[in-house]
């Protein structure tokens, strides 16, 4: 080691051979008195060793103290700038701030460690809740990645949320995407399997508020969400309810309510002004069953610019008397293959003029599951109904 990194005090030199670190430490080591006057040898010795070394001042004697207070020379600082990420200029006295640098960086990254944690912990004591239509509040510590759904336009929210693989289980109905169909049938959405359910350890079922199931399966342990849209606002909300028990955020529900939107507007736009004011009769069950003008298939008539015949008053999915239908006298019926046969022979209808002038629309059955599931296929219902009335209306 070069001399001059060696410090001396008033009166004192170092030790020939210091005792090894921690063995010593409090031993007062004698001054020899050959170390307080540097030889000519040494003093040529520490000249070239030392870089940016000043000359000792007129008498010979080497600049111990003007030494331990050296400035590097400007070309070292540059090296010192260039080669030590995050360094701070030296002090006065011309040290390289090695300790101030170290330190600097080592606080940095315990913040950036402490803040991460942080927000780690905030995640996971957050988790994941969501409440349902019947006002129950559902949590999980992790977003549930084993899900049955027993409503097939939950099963397609699911799906057009980018989460079909995590479905381990669905109804009867559930057809679309074509990818449900190699899962594991549970039976309908109001009376499905108990006991193929639980075998399926799901994280959470999705089934419809009207299932008669729901508090056996709480009974059980599982944890339930209960949700059944009947109109666009609560298709929109039940969209972010299920995107919430997935763990993602509100841009993919926007993205798909705005397709929607935009589908049905669309249909509306390509209608001529001769179907405007077409009276409609929309029937969902042969019971018979209609879509009102408050259920999310009479909000997307309405937006087309025809009347339904069933008022909002009267709920949206109300069962009727055969003869208020007569009555009323649509101008088309609208209603599913399942659902049309015998309808000509119902006792009065043959008098209704879109019987009697042939204005039925008789979906097929993959047309009409698009037409009454409330969920992200409700653009193409619109423009199911839009191509009926282009053929159909008066």
């Amino acid at each position: 080691m070069p001399l001059i990194h060696q410090r001396f005090a008033a009166g004192a030199c170092p030790h020939p051979n210091p005792p090894p670190e921690g063995e010593g430490a409090n031993t007062q080591t004698p001054t020899p008195p050959q170390c307080l006057t540097p030889s000519p040898a040494r003093r040529t010795f520490d000249r070239a060793q030392v870089p940016d070394f000043a000359p000792s001042p007129p008498g010979g004697r080497l600049g111990w103290g003007q030494v331990s207070g050296l400035a590097p020379s400007p070309a070292r600082r540059t090296f010192e700038r260039a080669q030590v990420p995050g360094f701070a200029p030296s002090p006065p006295g011309g040290r390289l701030g090695w300790g101030h640098a170290c330190q600097a960086k080592l606080r940095w990254l315990t913040a950036c460690l402490l803040a991460w944690v942080f927000c780690l912990g905030s995640a996971q004591a957050a988790g994941v809740q969501v409440t349902d239509d019947r006002g129950v509040t559902v949590r999980w510590d992790a977003p549930p990645q084993r899900i049955v759904s027993l409503l097939p336009s939950l099963t397609e929210s699911v799906c057009e949320l980018g989460q079909c693989q995590r479905l381990v289980g669905v109804d009867r109905y559930s057809n679309w995407p074509a990818s449900v169909a190699a899962l594991p049938r549970l039976g309908g959405g109001l009376d499905p399997t108990i006991e193929a359910i639980v075998a399926l350890r799901p994280d959470v079922v999705l089934l419809a508020q009207s299932s008669r199931v729901v508090q056996q399966l709480e009974g059980l342990g599982l944890k339930v969400v209960a949700l059944e849209p009947k109109n666009h606002a609560d298709v929109q909300r039940v969209l972010g309810q299920v995107a919430r028990v997935l763990g993602l955020d509100a841009q993919a529900t926007q993205r798909i309510w705005r397709h929607i939107d935009a589908g049905v507007s669309a249909a509306a736009q390509s209608l001529p002004a001769k179907v405007k004011n077409t009276r409609i009769y929309f029937e969902v069950n042969p019971a018979p069953y209609g879509a009102g003008t408050s259920s999310f298939i009479g909000e997307t008539l309405t937006r087309l610019g025809v009347q339904n015949i069933l008022p909002a008053n009267l709920g949206p999915f109300p069962q009727l008397n055969p003869e208020f239908v007569v009555r009323a006298n649509p101008d088309v019926i609208m209603v599913g293959e399942r659902n049309s046969a015998g309808m000509a022979q119902r006792p009065g209808w043959r008098g209704i003029r879109a019987v009697r002038e042939g204005r039925v629309c008789v979906f097929p059955e993959a047309e009409s599951d698009v037409l009454v599931r409330p969920g992200p296929r409700m653009a193409e219902a619109a423009r199911l109904m839009a191509r009926c009335l282009q053929e159909k209306a008066p």
